[in-house]
C-alpha cells in the first residue's frame, strides 16, 4: 500500500527563526500590556430598554413631564395626609377665602380648603388613569394578539366585533353603566376600561401581524412551544413598544374622561373632590372668586400636557423607526 502523504507538509521550524530571515529581533518585540489594547474599541453593552432610557433623558420636554407627574403623584399620596383638614370638611368662618398662609389655593363656598380637595382630586385621577392604562393594555395586548396571530376566520371575527363596539359612543357605555352602579369611583373605571382597550388591540393586532413571521418566531415554532408560549414569550414582549406609547396615551384620555364627566354632573358624587367636580363648582362662581376655578383647571391642564409630553418622549425612544 502506497504512503499517504500529507496534503500540508510540515514546514522547518528554522523557516520560522530570525536568523533565517535576517530581520532584526528588536523588529519583533512584544507589546507592553498597556499598548495591546490601545487601539480596541469598546462599547458597553445597552439592552432596549437602557438605550430607550438613554434617548428619554435626551428630550427636555418628557423629563419635565415626568418629574411633574413625580410630583404630583407625592401631592396625592402625601397632601391630603399632611394637611391640617380633610376635604369635606367644612367652615362657615372662613367661606369664599382668596388663597392665604392658612389656605393655600383658597376656600369654597363651604369652607373647604381647596388645597386639600385638589390633592384629593389627584387621587382619584391619577388612580382612574393608571389603572385604566393597566387594565386596557393586558385586555387590548392580549385580543390584539390573538387576532394577528391567528390570522383568517379569527381575525375577521374578533376584529369585527372591535368594530361594532367601537361604532357606538363611550359615553353611552358609561351613562348605562352609571344608571346600574352609581356615579362612584368603581363605576367609572368599568366603563373606561370597556371601551378604551379597541385602540391597544388594534395596535398590537397590527405589530404581531407584521412580526410574527420573523425567524425567532419560526424557531420558537420549531423548537416546539405551543402557539400562546410563542405569542406570550416572544411575539408581544417584542411588540411592547408601541404598546406601551399606544397604553401611555390613554392614561390623560381617562383623566379627562373623569374631569368631564363629573363636570357635567354624571361622574364622582360630591362630597367626594375630584378635579371636574371642582371645576364646575368654581365654574358657578367664576366671576366673583376666579381662584376656584383657576386652581382645578391649571391641575387638569398641566398633569395632560405632562402626560402628552411623557407620550411624545416614549414614542421617540421606543420607536426608532419615527427617529430622524
Amino acid at each position: 500500500m502506497a504512503k499517504k502523504t500529507e496534503m500540508f507538509p510540515t514546514v522547518p521550524e528554522a523557516m520560522y527563526t530570525m536568523e533565517s530571515r535576517d530581520i532584526p529581533a528588536e523588529l519583533f518585540e512584544p507589546l507592553p500590556e498597556e499598548e495591546k489594547f490601545s487601539e480596541q474599541i469598546n462599547r458597553p453593552s445597552v439592552s432596549y430598554w437602557q438605550n430607550a432610557w438613554m434617548k428619554l433623558k435626551k428630550d427636555k420636554l418628557a423629563i419635565i413631564g415626568v418629574v411633574f407627574i413625580i410630583l404630583m403623584t407625592l401631592l396625592a399620596i402625601f397632601g391630603p395626609i399632611f394637611s391640617p383638614y380633610t376635604y369635606e370638611q367644612q367652615d362657615y368662618d372662613v367661606v369664599n377665602q382668596p388663597p392665604s398662609a392658612e389656605h393655600w389655593f383658597g376656600t369654597d363656598q363651604f369652607g373647604r380648603d381647596q388645597f386639600t380637595r385638589i390633592s384629593y382630586g389627584a387621587r382619584i385621577s391619577l388612580t382612574i388613569g393608571i389603572v385604566a392604562a393597566i387594565v386596557n393594555m393586558i385586555i387590548g395586548a392580549l385580543y390584539g394578539g390573538i387576532a394577528g396571530y391567528f390570522g383568517k376566520k379569527t381575525d375577521m371575527i374578533m376584529m369585527r366585533i372591535v368594530d361594532i363596539f367601537a361604532a357606538i359612543p363611550s359615553l353611552l357605555y358609561i351613562i348605562l353603566i352609571m344608571i346600574f352602579l352609581g356615579n362612584n369611583l368603581k363605576s367609572i373605571l368599568i366603563a373606561i376600561c370597556l371601551t378604551y382597550w379597541f385602540g391597544t388591540a388594534r395596535q398590537t393586532r397590527g405589530q404581531i401581524l407584521s412580526i410574527k413571521g420573523q425567524d425567532f418566531a419560526m424557531a420558537a415554532k420549531v423548537a416546539g412551544e405551543t402557539d400562546f408560549q410563542i405569542l406570550l414569550h416572544h411575539l408581544i414582549p417584542n411588540a411592547i413598544g408601541p404598546i406601551i406609547v399606544t397604553v401611555t396615551f390613554l392614561v390623560p384620555s381617562a383623566i379627562f374622561e373623569e374631569a368631564f364627566l363629573s363636570f357635567i354632573g354624571i361622574g364622582i358624587s360630591v362630597p367626594v373632590a375630584s378635579w371636574g367636580t371642582l371645576a364646575n363648582d368654581g365654574m358657578k362662581v367664576m366671576g366673583l372668586y376666579p381662584y376656584q376655578m383657576l386652581f382645578p383647571a391649571m391641575a387638569i391642564s398641566l398633569t395632560m400636557f405632562a402626560l402628552n409630553f411623557i407620550g411624545d418622549g416614549l414614542r421617540d425612544a421606543l420607536d426608532s423607526r419615527l427617529k430622524k
